[in-house]
């Protein structure tokens, strides 16, 4: 079973149950059954053993003897984010952000638009920009009567297409090395460096120009399509911003004492700290992890992210803790409300630390059933004009990344393919080919219910997850048709220019399209 067709059974079946279903936790464990299944030849005591092997390599690897501090540190790093956000709203910050921010942006496009700059500005890690973004956003939107669908998509769309092109993110680190080790190097390349191809890439990948094009169109013209429409005339309408009858990962599920002497500061601070220390985090842990020359690159590529999230959010919490101790001695709340806080934030948390461990889990199922090897193969067999290698590759990488849920796996796996498909047919095609890749990863990430940095958006905005996936993915599919679109003309061409002005023409005709719509 394992490489063939039959692989792409359990990520499947898993997604049609999420969509018919809307039971995220329920279709990832049919999706963990039939994966499991399928490894064990059928055989149910197989099964059990493969899953309990699975759920427990979370944790630990039995194989190597040690703590899988990785996704340790990411639960921990949740856990610890949900303290702070109760902390911040027991101390009146959040309300008094939500003042502040209303009176200096006064409409619903203004909160949207600085979302969408937010996103792009915080561009270090998706993981932190996800939920950072969500925390400093959200008291915002949510004055503005801003859906969490909207919100969540908003953050999704501007957290992975920016660190897919910062050369100073842990993506960026990742994206190099793997061009350099596994592409340029393994194919003889040398007339170029794995950072000079990664700079040439950035305006090929023209699915985060679309995205993020439409993040714009989205704010500005207020378009809203598919269960979206939905989610915000509910909003506008009613002020219920989520539907309060489903799970909201993040939110907080009890009301907390509120400080009568919060400031904006309150806030700020532990925010401010949370990305100084993330920043940090990530210099240090790279910084101590090199053997040779010390450079800005060679600390990104050596930084650990999850370590970095987890240590920025200690000391982020101690700065929380240190404004919810001044608001008690000021007197404007009791002692007694650290625990709750802390029980609370904790609490709250639990349904995305529950979907993310599911979504470990089948990852981890489908790595051994060879999901994306299977999808690999057909890009390597595919026998077409070497001017569709790119829109090609686009395609199957977008559905590598949505049937495994990881844009970084499908990096690894695609990249080295990519590279030598495009040397052994026609080299001036491989950085497009590359940069394909970037993008298909990133489309099929956006759109997978079973992605971890869709999860945590969800998250970060205080948004059913499922709604999010539903209402995210026609804007997705827009943004994707319009990339294919424009790496056929880039392949028949051979200009990148060309490529990206088809991406924008079509966005304007968007644009008038819709707001024509809007004034019928």
């Amino acid at each position: 079973m394992e490489g063939t067709i039959y692989s792409l059974i359990p990520p499947v079946l898993a997604i049609l149950m999420v969509i018919l279903t809307r039971r995220v936790l329920l279709s990832l464990g049919v999706g963990i059954l039939a994966a499991a299944l399928l490894l064990a030849d059928f055989n149910p005591l197989t099964m059990l053993v493969l899953v309990w092997d699975t759920v427990v390599a979370n944790l630990y690897s039995i194989e190597d003897k040690e703590l899988n501090l990785w996704n340790i540190y990411i639960l921990l790093f949740l856990i610890i984010l949900g303290i702070i956000t109760a902390f911040i709203s027991i101390t009146g910050g959040s309300g008094a952000f939500g003042e502040w921010a209303q009176k200096r942006v006064k409409s619903r496009r203004g909160s949207k638009l600085l979302t969408a700059f937010l996103g792009i500005i915080i561009f270090i890690d998706d993981y932190f920009n996800a939920l950072a973004v969500g925390q400093v956003s959200r008291p915002l939107t949510d004055r503005h009567k801003v859906s969490r669908a909207k919100l969540a998509y908003l953050i999704d769309s501007t957290s992975a297409p920016i660190c897919v092109i910062s050369p100073i993110s842990s993506w960026g680190a990742v994206i190099i090395g793997t061009i350099g080790t596994e592409v340029l190097l393994k194919q003889g390349i040398a007339n170029i460096s794995a950072f000079s191809a990664f700079m040439q890439i950035i305006p090929m990948n023209l699915y985060v120009f679309s995205a993020l094009l439409m993040v714009f169109l989205v704010s500005y013209f207020n378009f809203n399509i598919g269960p979206m429409k939905k989610h915000e005339d509910r909003a506008m309408k009613t002020g219920q911003l989520y539907d309060p009858e489903k799970e909201v990962p993040g939110e907080l599920s009890e009301d907390l004492p509120t400080s009568s002497k919060g400031k904006i500061g309150n806030l700020i601070w532990p925010i401010v700290s949370l990305f100084a220390g993330v920043i940090g985090a990530m210099f240090w842990t790279g910084y101590t992890a090199i053997d040779g020359e010390v450079t800005l690159l060679a600390i990104f590529e050596n930084t650990d992210p999850s370590a970095s999230l987890f240590y920025g959010g200690v000391f982020a919490l101690l700065v929380s803790f240190f404004f919810l101790y001044r608001q008690i001695s000021l007197g404007g709340i009791k002692g007694n409300v650290v625990g709750k806080g802390v029980a609370a934030g904790a609490k709250s948390m639990l349904p995305a630390i529950y979907i993310l461990f599911f979504a470990w889990t089948i990852g981890g199922l489908i790595g051994e059933l060879g999901t994306g090897d299977y999808l690999a193969s057909i890009v390597t067999a595919a026998n077409l004009n070497v001017a569709y290698l790119p829109v090609i590759i686009f395609i199957i990488a977008g559905l590598t990344a949505f049937a495994t849920g990881t844009s970084w796996g499908t990096f690894g796996l695609l990249l080295p393919i990519a590279g030598q498909i495009a040397v052994a047919t026609d080299v001036t095609i491989l950085l497009p080919a590359l940069a394909a890749v970037l993008a298909g990863a990133v489309f099929g990430d956006h759109c997978s219910p079973i992605s971890d940095t869709t999860i945590l958006s969800s998250t970060g905005a205080g948004c059913n997850h499922i709604d999010h996936v539903i209402t995210q993915l026609p804007y997705a599919l827009i943004s994707a048709g319009v990339t294919i679109i424009g790496y056929i003309v880039l392949g028949l061409t051979g200009s990148t220019v060309l490529g990206l002005l088809v991406v924008l023409v079509a966005f304007i005709i968007i644009a008038f399209s819709s707001k024509a719509i809007k004034t019928a």
